[in-house]
């Protein structure tokens, strides 16, 4: 898969989510709540990663791991769709920009 299909995964899970929200609650998320549910989702990715490094037990971790890993990168998919992101252009552009600079910090 390349990213435009996973982008396109993620914006069709959206729809299919906001089906659901409109049955549930008459109404499709805001950006603002679906960054909250990203927070959510953040704070549970670390208590994995401790899970993980063998600073917390974590029933099945490693499964448990991969699964919020990408729900966290289904949420930063849809949020730059929602913010009018092209957000595989922006990853090259900062990756080019960083890597720029760290090769410049490393010839010193």
């Amino acid at each position: 898969m390349n990213f435009s299909d996973l982008e396109q995964a993620a914006l069709q899970l959206n729809d299919l989510y906001e089906q659901l929200e409109i049955k549930r609650w008459g109404r499709v998320w805001s950006t603002q709540e679906l960054a909250l549910g990203f927070m959510g989702d953040v704070g549970d990715l670390a208590k994995l990663i401790q899970a993980h490094a063998g600073v917390r037990t974590i029933d099945d971790h490693q499964a448990k791991l991969g699964h919020e890993l990408s729900d966290c990168l289904w949420s930063i998919m849809v949020l730059a769709n929602k913010c009018g992101i092209n957000l595989e252009a922006e990853f090259i552009r900062n990756t080019r920009e960083i890597s720029a600079y760290v090769t410049g910090e490393l010839a010193k």
